[in-house]
């Protein structure tokens, strides 16, 4: 009598191992399923505190968790270090960088964003984004470059130059950054150069809308701007950058123009979405937004490929509200969860109603003891608002150890106002020099 053999695993595959693909790969852990995560990075990236390692607050490793280490209970999970560049729908397969094909029954696709330029790609190397660990090392090499370099030159007008930083883009990320450097110029390090007075820095945070924080409520944007303003920032609204070179920026207000002298500038004005969008376009006929975010059906699939799914950051889901889900580390994580949820309920045979976000509401700061809550029934800022941020953020944090170290770490910084990651690393060279090197390893 032949024995029949026991039936594959359903198997998962999950690109990604942002908040999206964890969550989903985490809830899988004890499904009865072979789930495989692809990622270009071996860690996970803490995105929401990427800003304190670009400012000096804290090191790389202060935010990161390979992902073995996470994932290291889930007994049914391989982890491999690769970049998906295909995807043959019809097959069911998906094509890796590095050659090798990952049969699959169910894909979670959750590759993020990059940086958005609107159409002036040349900028890319004047003014980097925040969106990853060398992104932010380069942001604190700079930022402190800047510093080193003032001290050095004797002409006022470079000198204030390179005492001038200009943040293009005035959401979350944009004022967390304009906050942190005014912090660092305005108290933290006035005491440690000889030649210059980094009180005389100048930080202009560039919106193109007519406030800052515009998914706020207009409230809790007035007063982060207000904050802003305590803190030593140039809040300039409703204007537009026009062109960019090695010493400045220029901006646009209706028909008065300006050029800001500036050896410094940051971009935090957009995103896209990854180039996993226009594949998953191009293989399955599935529409893009205007960004590049692949549209979804209410359970986060596609429309013509059920066991296809797309979360996080890459989804456009307009299926709540007037308007798509914002792309913040909640929503990702709770797509993820239901994801996870919905195959394990299709593999016993059973359905799952739409997704459907829990807002929990969203939070920004500014600075140390300043931040805005948005709750939905309450909104307040300053103080309180600043320690809800603290602790939300902590605890989010993946591992123990991470929320350790942070919390230490802040607890430091707050009774000293100290900045202990302050490394210029790389060769030193001009800056013009370093960002074409940049550029060329980027190709």
């Amino acid at each position: 009598m032949t024995i029949p053999s026991a039936p594959s695993p359903h198997r998962v595959v999950i690109v990604g191992g942002g908040f999206g693909g964890l969550y989903a790969a985490q809830n899988l852990g004890r499904a009865p399923v072979r789930v495989t995560l692809v990622d270009k990075r071996n860690f996970h990236l803490f995105q929401p505190l990427l800003y304190q390692v670009a400012t000096g607050s804290l090191s790389p490793a202060d935010i990161s968790t390979p992902l073995r280490l996470v994932l290291r209970k889930n007994t049914n999970t391989q982890v491999l270090m690769d970049e998906a560049i295909d995807l043959d729908p019809m097959k069911q397969t998906l094509t890796l960088r590095e050659g090798r094909q990952l049969e699959y029954d169910s894909l979670i696709i959750a590759t993020g964003v990059s940086h958005h330029y609107f159409g002036n790609d040349q900028w890319r190397t004047r003014a980097p984004g925040l969106k990853t660990v060398e992104d932010a090392i380069e942001i604190r090499r700079q930022i402190f470059y800047a510093f080193e370099e003032a001290e050095k030159v004797t002409d006022p007008e470079v000198q204030q130059a390179w005492l001038t930083f200009v943040i293009v883009g005035g959401g979350p990320t944009g004022v967390e950054l304009a906050g942190a450097i005014a912090e660092l110029a305005h108290h933290i390090i006035p005491d440690e150069f000889r030649n210059i007075d980094t009180t005389r820095t100048r930080i202009l945070l560039i919106e193109g809308m007519d406030r800052v924080l515009p998914p706020y409520p207009p409230e809790l944007s007035a007063k982060a701007a207000d904050a802003l303003q305590r803190l030593g920032v140039t809040v300039k609204t409703s204007q537009m950058v026009t062109e960019m070179t090695d010493e400045a920026v220029t901006v646009r207000q209706g028909e008065t123009v300006e050029r800001i002298a500036a050896k410094t500038i940051l971009w935090a004005a957009g995103v896209k979405a990854s180039k996993m969008g226009e594949i998953i376009a191009e293989k399955t006929g599935t529409p893009l937004d205007r960004t590049g975010r692949v549209i979804v059906e209410p359970d986060l699939s596609l429309p013509k490929h059920p066991n296809i799914f797309v979360i996080g950051d890459l989804a456009h889901y307009a299926h709540t509200g007037d308007r798509p889900l914002p792309g913040v580390a909640p929503v990702a994580m709770q797509q993820g969860e239901y994801v996870a949820k919905l195959i394990r309920k299709k593999l016993q045979g059973q359905l799952l109603p739409p997704f459907k976000y829990v807002d929990g509401g969203s939070l920004a700061v500014i600075g140390q003891n300043a931040a805005v809550v948005d709750l939905g029934f309450v909104r307040f800022s300053g103080f309180l608002a600043w320690l809800i941020w603290v602790f939300a953020h902590i605890y989010y944090l993946i591992e123990f150890d991470n929320k350790l170290v942070v919390m230490v770490q802040w607890g430091w910084n707050y009774l000293t106002r100290g900045r202990g990651a302050r490394l210029i690393t790389g060769e030193a060279m001009d800056l013009s020099a370093k960002l074409e090197k940049m550029e060329k390893n980027r190709v």
